[in-house]
């Protein structure tokens, strides 16, 4: 009896101590003390075996609230091996970013691929299959991206940089003021705004000083925008009244966007946007490169998940129209934080859409009546396994600079330099090689694109059917050649497009061959004519015979290696010396008319009449013969020397 009561005593104390630890735990959790709220309920779950399902989910979010996912994801997989897929959708989510915080890819893939069929919605199905495919597709091409961690960054959180002239702005908890006071959530200095000069060539900040000195607190100013004259400026800070924080019934103070004048280095004429509310936050203003629409990101009611993005119509006088949501193709059921317009394209951070872990940076195209695309991953290096956001880029979409908490950076958040190249355009030129005689295809022949300099761009080999494909950057001028060794070698121009992936189609090709042009007689390779007529007593080419020394030059143009001797031979009727002498001339002439359609006279090594002297047959003086076989003798041989 007395070991029971002992034991029940022991108990007894045991449970109320517990119970004090959880209570501090839960006082810590419900005031953002969230560093100090995972210690004690690490302490409190030592003393218990079967945990509330709150407090699982309280001591797992107060890890993922200071983003240790390893510590956040063991207590998130306690929940979820109680509750499995009947686990609510937000805290689902956390489960799944912790996995893919740690880099457990495949797991986080395949537990939402079986949480997406067990819920039996199509559409939420489709959308994730398209947004993992084109991640896969981004993690298989090389990044136009090259990143580098900034000198400035702190041992504390750099971040939110924005473009202030030829200055940039940013928010830090770098603590360079008197203000020791720290920030419960995370145990870090309050945020203040920064502003710094930018060195053009290599992206670096430096010289940063407090920005518009008057309007510091202590407690947070942060994420700021200005107008393009740079003379308006809206920023978020605490919902603060008499220097103290107001607070909801919830016991949460909420952001809120404070707009206000620059001048002379001070801030003057201040007043909260009109949307603001004590009851939810609104904050991550940023504004369109023209200064009319302004966009944020707050948790009022009436959205889709924890945090939305929103913007309103900012008039030239400054009066605003009424937030929109952006919608369901821009928020998720997670949190969608600080937007970015820039050349009709929004720039946001999401944890709710498919991506690497926590927050990564998306983009979405606007189009009419405030629609926006599918977003797109930005991919890595400009997204990890951690939290990416703060994205913003120069009008010409070639440099800019980012924040990010991923490993190996100096403090807490790190702002990161990023350059971006042109994205690789390329269209394609596609055709068939044919024989110029048999119009067969040519198999295994040579095409060859050149620029405009002379130099390869690409090569390629046609397919047993003759047909070829090149890839061509955009916007060039081409020369496209097609050659095989004992044909001729043809070439075309062309100018290429400017849309990636676009084809010219039927760039055909008939190449003649060599053997095709040749006769061989007695060893010797002679260019292929029909016989070669001349007016009587005269060696002026007819147009018969410039039809048939046309194939002579056609075949030193396209085997331009291609070098020749003339023969020029008559049959025996009339005298010797006459039929050397004509046979001479007519040599000379057809030499002459090929030099003049372009070959040089240097490839005609010689062009010499033999009149009589060489004939084919017996009919010479004075031995009677046909007309046929006279014929047989009066000739033109272009023999074939070089090839």
């Amino acid at each position: 009896m007395r070991k029971i009561y002992l034991s029940l005593l022991v108990l007894s104390l045991s449970l109320s101590f517990g119970q004090a630890k959880l209570k501090k735990a839960d006082q810590l959790f419900k005031t953002y003390y969230f560093v100090d709220a995972a210690k004690a309920y690490e302490e409190y779950l030592e003393t218990v075996d079967k945990p509330s399902i709150q407090t699982l989910k309280n001591v797992a979010d107060s890890y993922y609230n200071i983003d240790d996912n390893r510590n956040a994801l063991r207590w998130y997989q306690k929940l979820y091996d109680i509750q499995g897929n009947s686990l609510s959708d937000d805290y689902f989510l956390k489960y799944i970013q912790s996995m893919k915080g740690v880099m457990d890819y495949d797991k986080a893939n395949q537990l939402t691929k079986e949480y997406l069929i067990k819920k039996g919605d199509q559409k939420q199905i489709d959308h994730f299959l398209s947004q993992k495919r084109m991640n896969d597709s981004l993690a298989g091409t090389k990044s136009l991206y090259a990143i580098k961690n900034l000198d400035i960054n702190s041992s504390k959180s750099d971040f939110g940089a924005a473009f202030y002239g030829e200055k940039i702005i940013f928010t830090s908890a770098r603590d360079t003021t008197n203000i020791n006071k720290l920030y419960s959530w995370n145990n870090q200095p309050f945020l203040n705004i920064y502003v710094a000069d930018r060195n053009v060539n290599d992206g670096n900040l430096f010289s940063e000083s407090l920005f518009l000195p008057n309007v510091m607190t202590k407690y947070h100013e942060a994420t700021a925008t200005v107008t393009p004259d740079l003379k308006t400026i809206y920023y978020t800070t605490n919902i603060v009244l008499k220097k103290k924080l107001i607070i909801d019934n919830s016991k949460t103070n909420n952001f809120q966007i404070i707009k206000g004048q620059i001048d002379d280095g001070k801030l003057v004429k201040t007043e909260s946007v009109y949307f603001n509310s004590k009851n939810y936050s609104v904050g991550h203003p940023s504004l369109s490169e023209d200064g009319r629409w302004l966009f944020f990101a707050s948790d009022m009611p009436g959205g889709y998940g924890e945090t939305d993005l929103y913007v309103v119509k900012v008039a030239e006088d400054g009066t605003m129209s009424s937030p929109i949501n952006l919608g369901p193709s821009i928020n998720t059921i997670g949190n969608e934080l600080f937007p970015f317009f820039r050349n009709g394209i929004l720039y946001f951070s999401s944890d709710g859409h498919y991506g690497w872990g926590d927050l990564d940076v998306y983009q979405s195209k606007f189009s009419v009546n405030m629609s926006f695309s599918e977003p797109r991953n930005l991919g890595a290096p400009i997204n990890s396994n951690k939290d990416d956001f703060s994205y913003i880029v120069d009008s010409t979409d070639s440099y800019g600079y980012f924040s990010s908490n991923r490993g190996n950076g100096k403090g807490c958040d790190d702002i990161y330099y990023f350059t971006k190249a042109k994205p690789e355009c390329n269209e394609l030129i596609s055709g068939k090689v044919t024989n110029s005689k048999s119009k067969f295809a040519i198999s295994e022949a040579t095409i060859t694109a050149y620029d405009s300099f002379g130099d390869l761009i690409a090569t390629t080999t046609s397919s047993a059917t003759g047909e070829y494909k090149l890839t061509i950057p955009c916007g060039k001028k081409v020369k496209i050649t097609a050659s095989k060794t004992n044909h001729s070698t043809e070439s075309k121009e062309l100018e290429t497009g400017k849309k990636n992936g676009n084809e010219t189609k039927n760039v055909n090709f008939e190449l003649s061959n060599y053997d095709d042009l040749i006769v061989v007689d007695k060893g010797q390779e002679k260019i292929s004519v029909n016989p070669i007529f001349f007016n009587y007593d005269k060696w002026d080419i007819t147009p018969q015979a410039s039809i048939e020394l046309d194939k002579v030059v056609f075949v030193m143009q396209k085997f331009p290696k291609v070098k020749i001797k003339i023969e020029s031979h008559t049959d025996s009727r009339g005298k010797d010396s006459y039929n050397l002498k004509l046979s001479d001339n007519r040599a000379k002439s057809t030499q002459a008319y090929i030099i003049s359609k372009g070959i040089d006279a240097s490839r005609i090594e010689s062009a010499i009449g033999f009149g009589e002297s060489r004939l084919t047959n017996n009919c010479s003086n004075n031995v009677k013969c046909s007309e046929e076989e006279h014929f047989k003798n009066r000739r033109s041989d272009f023999i074939v020397l070089e090839k």
